[in-house]
């Protein structure tokens, strides 16, 4: 079988999986709503203003969308990162950006109303600018001379990520109590029904990010053979090196800023696909958008339903999923080098 034809038979099956996942998560909830009952709102023959119409249509396909979309793009970041580190443990939060998007949502809180915007909107504007900041400061203070190296880079994302953890605790204690809960909620990482406007940008932006590590996937394959011998066959090893640090960084700045800091998906995902698929990024990439939407949108459901109708944060699930997958890959690492 030709290239091509293994990667749409691959990716045919990821959106068939994905499909299915998205049709069992429109039909759970604390609101039990019956197949039929769904299909009948999909199709436009309900009310608009049935009870089912409403959790159909206003909360649960809008959750379904962006639980989908954060999960594809921490798990692409999570694919180009590992390529660019060259490095199975290595994940989005290393870059810092998860920090600054939780110091950027305390200085919102603590900003408080005004200016014309929503709560949700201020709280996403200033997360993603948080993010975009910590971001910023983990490139300047890793580049040297034109240069990103790699191992400058991931101390400098855990830096800059101690730095703006510390800020965001000392701000917390002067957050209003009221506010406290929200902002907790926040940071244990929880996917919200987000309204069309602001999930249309988060799927921009998002997207932008996708397109940019989509396009370095032959050459970080190449990179994978070590710099030297990138530079030899052709590949700019720093100008690809700060391309996908800025696309890793703005997926997953995006997905912060909407939604709180998600652990282990960028880890897990990425590390499940290579097993499967094995290590070309140019199949590890698009792969990558699908698996991680359906791993993201079942931790979801399931952080909906465990204890309905009450709500588990979706950090908690993917962590507790996440941290088997990270032991299981430093114990093979360990034993490897050993």
């Amino acid at each position: 079988m030709t290239r091509g034809g293994r990667l749409l038979l691959v990716l045919g099956g990821f959106v068939a999986g994905l499909l299915a996942v998205v049709a069992v998560a429109l039909f759970l909830g604390s609101a039990r709503i019956s197949p039929a009952a769904v299909l009948k709102v999909l199709a436009g023959r309900a009310h608009a203003e049935s009870t089912e119409s409403v959790v159909i249509l206003s909360l649960r396909l809008p959750r379904i969308v962006a639980a989908a979309v954060a999960g594809g793009a921490l798990a692409v970041a999570g694919v180009g990162f590992q390529g660019l580190t060259r490095n199975p443990l290595a994940e989005p939060s290393v870059l810092g950006v998860s920090s600054g998007a939780a110091f950027g949502v305390v200085i919102a809180q603590l900003w408080g109303a005004g200016a014309g915007v929503t709560d949700a909107l201020r709280l996403t504007l200033f997360g993603f600018g948080g993010a975009l900041l910590a971001g910023g400061a983990v490139y300047l203070i890793a580049s040297v001379n034109g240069a990103l190296p790699i191992q400058t880079l991931l101390l400098s994302g855990v830096i800059v990520g101690i730095f703006f953890a510390s800020a965001t605790t000392v701000l917390t204690s002067l957050v209003d109590i009221n506010r406290l809960g929200g902002i907790v909620h926040w940071l244990l990482g929880n996917v919200s029904p987000i309204p069309p406007g602001s999930l249309a940008l988060f799927a921009a932006l998002a997207g932008a990010g996708f397109w940019l590590i989509l396009g370095q996937a032959r050459q970080l394959n190449v990179l994978a053979l070590g710099e030297e011998a990138a530079l030899q066959l052709g590949v700019n090893a720093e100008r690809l090196k700060v391309r996908v640090f800025v696309g890793s960084a703005l997926l997953t700045a995006s997905v912060v800023a909407f939604a709180g800091p998600i652990g282990f998906v960028g880890l897990v995902v990425p590390h499940v696909l290579r097993l499967l698929l094995g290590p070309d990024n140019r199949l590890l990439v698009p792969t990558a958008l699908l698996g991680g939407g359906i791993f993201l949108l079942v931790a979801d459901t399931l952080a909906r339903n465990i204890v309905a109708p009450a709500e588990l944060s979706v950090g908690v699930i993917t962590s507790f999923c996440g941290a088997p997958v990270f032991i299981y890959v430093l114990r093979t690492r360990t034993r490897g080098v050993l």
